[in-house]
């Protein structure tokens, strides 16, 4: 009995999931009760300190108001205490801390990146044999547009053969977020299968 449930635990992950710039929505939480459900620990840092927002541009505003920096030192300061062995995911603005760590923390066990990707070169280089999966909408302004983060996801997938990215139609950017408008059922139902593919196996 005792090998069994050991066996089961070594298919669990371990997962820090930074949520967006509207906060730690009930659709940020749904989605990591999902991936809790199959199995996976799934800690929700709440960077925001308890604020949420209805808009992505009053989320922005906070940050703004907070410090950019600000919030990605809460990011990093929320995955110390836990081991190295762990999967870092971030929604938008969470892809910030999430990538970051991924890159610099000892030990990373992958990285998930809904809706951002950063230059690589923001924190160095990408950590040999690390697996990672990017994941936006192929007309979200925010990912495709004005920032670059679909060239800096291609230009990383180029660079790590761990690294895989998935586009999907439309232009909404919060697509898998539950709690609100830019909700796309479909979209978020294949983001959500393939992150839980993505974590199965790391076991």
């Amino acid at each position: 009995m005792f090998e069994i449930f050991g066996s089961l635990e070594l298919m669990m992950a371990e997962v820090v999931l930074y949520h967006h710039s509207q906060g730690l929505t009930d659709g940020v939480k749904a989605f990591a009760d999902e991936l809790r459900r199959a199995g996976h620990t799934v800690h929700t840092p709440d960077l925001y300190e308890g604020n949420t927002y209805a808009t992505i541009e009053e989320g922005m505003e906070y940050a703004r108001s907070t410090g950019f920096g600000t919030i990605a030192e809460r990011g990093v300061e929320a995955a110390q205490s836990l081991p190295e062995k762990v999967v870092y995911a971030g929604f938008s603005l969470g892809v910030v801390p999430a990538q970051q760590l991924t890159q610099t923390r000892p030990g990373a066990a992958g990285g998930l990146f809904y809706y951002s990707c950063l230059p690589v070169e923001e924190f160095g280089t990408w950590p040999d044999g690390v697996p990672a999966q990017v994941h936006g909408k192929d007309e979200d302004p925010f990912f495709a547009e004005e920032g670059g983060d679909l060239d800096a996801a291609r230009a990383l997938v180029a660079a790590a053969d761990t690294v895989e990215l998935f586009l999907y139609p439309g232009k909404e950017h919060l697509f898998a977020d539950s709690s609100l408008p830019s909700y796309d059922e479909p979209a978020a139902k294949l983001l959500t299968q393939r992150t839980l593919d993505f974590l199965a196996k790391l076991a």
